[in-house]
């Protein structure tokens, strides 16, 4: 019940594992070959003839910090109680003053703001001047995604979801226990308690075009969206499309969306099943054998060999074959999973308090050198990187 709960929240969790039809399992399964070459010591030894990027260009300064979005990112000054989101630019100018309890990123020019605290505060949103152009009314908002933005009408446990527009107009009224942000033209809503209601999905005019039948549901990629068919404990993944027929069958222990070509899969339960990918046809195109996996980005994938606790992460290409060995700790779902953007994968580098984060690239080069006690990665041409500690360290930005 906390695996699913987990996955669902993060939309397109790093978890993922599935079964496919026993035919298909009868396949030769080839296991991914580490190359020594790849070792921890051979990647530091390139750095000394890699080429440095990452020059600090916002000084770090921050108590808290979030992506840039549309040139603009969120930051907070003062502690989690009692300090203040305001927005800077680019050249780290604050364009609007900490004054908000939150702010979400930028989309469409508009960002979901938090007018008071957790308890008794509303949502609404501003422009790029930092104007309240939607008054705060909502007990909960999201960022706007393909012209729309999720709010909550109640508290977390029995208040309703809808979406307004970007004028601020209810264009779906609040009656869902959940909705997600719209993906491939479809919102994926819960009728009921989140892990145990029915799953459908609704067009942007609140339309069911997929009634709510699934145990439970992740969004659209590809034009087809991973669901699951039954209980808990019986239950399987397969996948369905935006019509709501299912194109392939239920038969995996989990399944997670698509992206570049490929949905990570599981066989077997989450303490001895092992996971890999599959295409659209539904076709094992990566035998599972990997403890967990996270989804394609830029063509890679982040894998782990071993459990949660001991085990370790690398990267493999689209061929199943590991081009960087696991030698990366397990991470915090809720906070990030591994995945290469505009070429460079944020990673820490040592042990205990010996750890720091640095860069590297598809090759396993070190792009960055391990320096940060915490990094993000890239978003609209920069990073957030933490110098200091969890509680009193500042964030920054880096360029790429």
């Amino acid at each position: 019940m906390i695996k699913k709960t987990i996955l669902g929240l993060l939309g397109v969790a790093i978890s993922a594992g599935a079964l496919t039809g026993c035919e298909k399992l009868t396949e030769s399964i080839k296991t991914v070959a580490i190359d020594p070459k790849s070792s921890t010591d051979s990647i530091k030894a390139k750095a000394a003839t890699t080429e440095l990027t990452g020059k600090l260009v916002i000084n770090p300064q921050f108590d808290k910090a979030n992506d840039f979005h549309e040139g603009l990112a969120a930051v907070r000054v003062g502690d989690e109680k009692s300090g203040k989101w305001g927005v800077i630019n680019r050249h780290g100018s604050m364009v609007i003053s900490p004054q908000f309890g939150y702010i979400d990123h930028f989309n469409s020019g508009l960002a979901a703001v938090q007018v008071g605290d957790n308890k008794t505060g509303k949502w609404g949103f501003i422009n790029i001047q930092g104007n309240l152009v939607i008054n705060p009314q909502f007990d909960h908002a999201r960022a706007f995604v393909e012209g729309l933005s999720a709010v909550r009408i109640g508290d977390d446990k029995t208040g309703k979801w809808g979406f307004v527009d970007i004028n601020g107009k209810l264009v779906i009224t609040p009656q869902f226990d959940y909705a997600a942000d719209f993906s491939d033209g479809l919102s994926r809503i819960v009728i009921g308690n989140f892990n145990v209601g029915k799953w459908g999905f609704i067009d942007k005019l609140g339309r069911f075009v997929i009634n709510p039948q699934f145990s439970f549901a992740n969004s659209f990629s590809d034009a087809i969206a991973p669901v699951k068919i039954g209980d808990d404990d019986n239950g399987k993944w397969g996948f369905v499309d935006k019509q709501g027929k299912i194109v392939i069958n239920p038969q995996f222990f989990h399944a997670n969306i698509f992206s570049d070509g490929l949905a990570p899969v599981r066989i077997g339960n989450w303490e001895s099943g092992k996971s890999g990918f599959i295409d659209k046809q539904g076709l094992i195109t990566i035998n599972p054998q990997f403890d967990e996996v996270g989804p394609f980005s830029e063509g890679v994938a982040p894998v782990r060999i071993g459990d949660y606790k001991t085990g370790k992460w690398g990267f493999i290409d689209k061929k199943g074959k590991m081009i960087i060995n696991p030698k990366f700790r397990d991470l915090n779902l809720f906070i990030q999973t591994y995945k290469f953007s505009s070429g460079l994968a944020a990673v820490p580098l040592g042990e205990g308090e010996k750890e720091t984060w640095g860069y590297i690239d598809t090759e396993g080069k070190i792009t960055i050198q391990p320096q940060f006690s915490y990094a993000y990665d890239f978003s609209d041409g920069l990073a957030r990187v933490r110098i200091g500690g969890e509680s009193t360290g500042k964030w920054g930005y880096i360029s790429r």
